[in-house]
């Protein structure tokens, strides 16, 4: 069945406009607050958010919807994603729900729902709610005296800066590690400069002066350039990225030198296999993972399990089975001993914490293998579905063929906006453009 509303991660659009409006956040609150109202106790629904101007305009609507249906609302105001889903367990709700669209520009905001576990909803889940928004709303609202209460959650900061820091072994200390943070104007410009001065590094803080419209604008895990440069400025150990809303983090090394996702998962899963953490006999990534990371970890005698992309898929194929170190090259590090979703800070921490414990420099530790040469390009288009027309898929075959088994071809419509996304990688850098430039010349004709 083909979903109105939802998409590959919530609810996502250009604030103001369908469907990311008022009168559908309110609606998402009252269908989404009566699916998840279950028994005569008062329910509760956990509210943070990003740093967008709209999320108050959201933020507003949505508790009118919970409230409406007597749901009880606690508010967080600016927190991570992974902080909102960590509450949601904590203070024991019904349901969770994040006002952000991630790394996009300040003008695009979305809606990311966590069940009562903290995990994001199921697609049946996310269906009922969506058949509901259509329905008779008159259906769904509670009596006068059963209507829902508000309360904002004053210790929510220091709640997730303490789950943080509990992530790693209590006598853990940075204290003459000297990091910059860029917390991309968004929502973890306060807890995330917090819980590294907590555990004792020197803190150079950029991307913590938000104002509604620069969250991830040239700053942040999308834009590392300014990170790079503070980093070799004031001769920093470790740059952090995160993004807008804190659920992925890219790291910079001591030279400037970014680090993506497939590192930090090769970090992370060699550290845990030594110390005999590691579960699952593997790390969970996507189709988009450079064939780098799966030779090494094959080297380990690991799997590398790949799923399509997503940071939903990836938790779903490491609860289904068994792993526990999973994530994105973008930056979801999705690390499930402590959470259940992908979290930027808890990830940085244990990268930093393999940095202390070798006592190298981050270019050495960080420099797990060697890339294949690989080439992403987006191609956007207006309207329609470009991937199911006859010159797209030939030419989507001939790269393939040329490619052969030596490499991949990865091409995919992105869940979040009008764009296909094509990426080959193989031994051969020239092959791998050729084929890349080809299909994309393709799509372009007929976008």
């Amino acid at each position: 069945m083909t979903r109105k509303y939802f998409g590959t991660d919530g609810i996502r659009a250009k604030a103001n406009s369908f469907p990311m409006t008022s009168e559908i956040a309110m609606k998402v609150g009252m269908a989404a607050g009566k699916v998840f109202t279950t028994g005569s106790h008062r329910h509760r629904v956990v509210i943070g958010k990003d740093t967008r101007l709209s999320g108050y305009m959201l933020e507003s609507a949505l508790i009118a919807g919970f409230t409406s249906v007597g749901m009880d609302v606690f508010q967080l105001g600016p927190m991570p994603t992974p902080a909102v889903a960590m509450l949601t367990r904590s203070l024991r709700a019904d349901i969770g729900v994040m006002i952000s669209a991630s790394h996009n520009v300040f003008s695009d905001n979305g809606i990311k729902l966590f069940g009562p576990d903290g995990y994001k909803l199921s697609d049946e889940t996310e269906l009922k709610i969506e058949k509901l928004m259509d329905g008779d709303i008159s259906t769904m609202l509670a009596g006068s005296e059963k209507l829902g209460r508000t309360k904002r959650i004053e210790s929510a900061r220091e709640r997730y800066i303490e789950f943080a820091k509990r992530t790693l072994p209590r006598h853990q200390s940075f204290e003459g590690m000297r990091v910059v943070i860029d917390c991309a104007n968004g929502a973890a410009y306060k807890v995330a400069p917090e819980a590294l001065w907590e555990l004792g590094a020197e803190v150079v803080q950029i991307g913590v002066s938000p104002d509604g419209f620069n969250i991830n604008r040239d700053c942040g895990s999308t834009h590392t350039g300014l990170l790079s440069e503070k980093v070799r400025e004031v001769r920093a150990d470790i740059g952090i990225a995160l993004d807008g809303d804190a659920d992925r983090m890219l790291i910079v090394d001591e030279k400037g030198r970014e680090i993506d996702g497939d590192q930090i998962m090769a970090v992370v899963a060699e550290s845990w296999l030594d110390s005999e953490r590691l579960t699952g006999g593997g790390v969970v990534a996507t189709v988009m993972s450079n064939l780098g990371l799966e030779r090494y970890l094959d080297s380990l005698d690991l799997k590398l399990a790949r799923t399509p992309v997503g940071d939903r898929y990836v938790v779903e194929h490491m609860r289904q089975h068994g792993f526990n170190v999973g994530g994105e090259q973008s930056g979801h590090i999705v690390l499930s001993d402590f959470t259940t979703t992908g979290d930027g800070l808890v990830s940085a921490l244990q990268v930093m914490a393999e940095v202390a414990r070798k006592g190298q420099k981050v270019s050495e530790v960080c420099n797990r293998f060697e890339r294949v040469p690989q080439m992403l390009k987006n191609v956007r288009y207006k309207n329609g579905e470009p991937l199911r027309q006859k010159l797209v898929r030939e030419a989507i075959s001939a790269g393939e063929e040329k490619l052969g088994k030596s490499g991949r071809l990865v091409i995919r419509p992105s869940g979040t906006e009008p764009v296909i996304r094509v990426m080959a990688e193989g031994d051969d850098q020239q092959l791998v453009n050729s084929v890349v430039g080809e299909i994309c010349d393709v799509l372009g004709a007929g976008a």
